[in-house]
């Protein structure tokens, strides 16, 4: 069974790219099409897919050997880990209390444009009040629940090519 899906761990890592694009695309289509304004708390998972979908596009082009598999599937799950963590945060502001749901903040145009970046990076992995609103959902979960979902099988599928790799 497990022979039917051993590909080449580049195969993997390009599936894994194209995943990420599809998840940017989809933010894209969510933004411009549907009208919904990402939070900071949905950019910075934006960016995290990105950095994702980077690492598997350099592992896709370097094609390494075996030690550059682990390296390239080690950095790829944590950097899929860590916006794991950014959508759990949200997803956590998501099931506050309105009485405990932070204040909204200003956008981000302004915070980039009036405050230190140390600053607008702090707001933007916080999260405010605006990241606690739900504007979509399928199947009980909201966005940030369905990108922590996403993360999890990025940061899985590149786990996984540790063991894909030759030998």
């Amino acid at each position: 069974m497990l022979e039917l899906i051993r590909f080449n761990p580049r195969i993997w890592f390009f599936l894994g790219f194209l995943a990420c694009m599809g998840l940017l695309a989809m933010g894209a289509y969510f933004q411009f099409v549907d009208g919904l304004e990402p939070c900071p708390l949905c950019i910075s998972q934006r960016i995290a897919i990105l950095m994702t979908g980077l690492c598997f596009l350099a592992a896709v082009i370097h094609n390494p050997k075996s030690t550059g598999i682990k390296v390239y599937a080690i950095a790829g799950a944590f950097i899929a880990l860590c916006g794991g963590g950014i959508s759990t945060r949200h997803v956590w502001l998501q099931h506050l209390p309105p009485d405990k749901v932070p204040e909204c903040g200003p956008g981000l145009d302004y915070m980039f444009q009036n405050f230190p970046l140390s600053d607008t990076l702090r707001l933007m992995l916080s999260g405010t009040g605006d990241c606690a609103e739900v504007t979509w959902s399928m199947l009980g979960l909201s966005m940030p629940a369905w990108t922590l979902v996403a993360f999890l099988m990025l940061a899985t599928l590149s786990i996984l090519q540790i063991w894909n790799r030759q030998n």
